[in-house]
Formats: structure tokens, sequence, C-alpha cells
């Protein structure tokens, strides 16, 4: 499995990419778009699934600093992380 640099990625990747980027498997990845529950938008070509580049950063971005100020708050004790 490759990695992919956020900074230099395309400006779209394909699902599978993206659901590797958010650490989740392909058959959770394709129920969430089925479901509508996939959380940005999708570019839908024919039968193409495209995720954007731009809202994917933005959703690893939130995610890396709730889990940051989570962690922060675990250790001192005040919070636990639930999940």
């Amino acid at each position: 499995m490759t990695t992919i640099d956020h900074d230099e990625a395309p400006i779209a990747v394909d699902l599978l990419t993206a659901a590797r980027m958010l650490g989740i498997g392909r058959t959770m990845a394709y129920r969430l778009v089925r479901e509508g529950q996939w959380p940005t938008p999708l570019l839908r070509i024919g039968k193409l699934i495209r995720v954007p580049m731009d809202p994917l950063r933005e959703l690893l971005r939130q995610g890396s600093e709730a889990t940051s100020s989570s962690v922060a708050r675990t250790a001192t004790g005040s919070a636990r992380l639930h999940r």
C-alpha cells in the first residue's frame, strides 16, 4: 500500500484512496456512499466516484485537531476520549 502526501495529492482521488486516508475499508466506504453518509462531497462521473481533495484534507485536519485536543485533555485527566 502506498501512502499519499496530502499536500502533493491530485485534485481528486478515487474512493478507495480516500477511504485508506480515513482509515476505513472498501466495504465501509461504499456503504457510506450508498447510504448518503460519506463525510465529504463526491464527484460522480458515470460509474466512477471521485473525492475532491480539499474537503478531504479539511476533514482530516479537523479530525487531527479533535484527536490532539482529546488526547491532551485525557493526559490532564479532565476528559476521556470515547469512541
